[in-house]
């Protein structure tokens, strides 16, 4: 069964016109994370990851990031950046 695109409105944009492979590419929007009226996160330097039919994943710098409502895990992932 192939799958039937929305067409987007006004503004936005369509996974399906993403590019295949994924694209690397910078934000253009600054980027909020808020959590119970605290803003976790805010940066106007965002990166994005781009590919068709998936939602965009976007990364933030960590100095943009308010480490003191984070709390440390003994668990640890590794993210490899490919042509950042």
């Amino acid at each position: 069964m192939e799958p039937i695109p929305i067409p987007p409105k006004p503004g936005q944009e369509s996974v399906w016109d993403y590019p295949r492979p994924a694209r690397w590419e910078n934000s253009n929007k600054q980027i909020k994370i808020i959590c119970n009226g605290i803003i976790l996160a805010s940066s106007n330097q965002a990166k994005r990851v781009i590919e068709t039919s998936h939602p965009p994943t976007y990364y933030i710098p960590s100095q943009d990031i308010q480490m003191q409502y984070l709390v440390a895990t003994l668990k640890e992932k590794v993210v490899l950046l490919i042509g950042s």
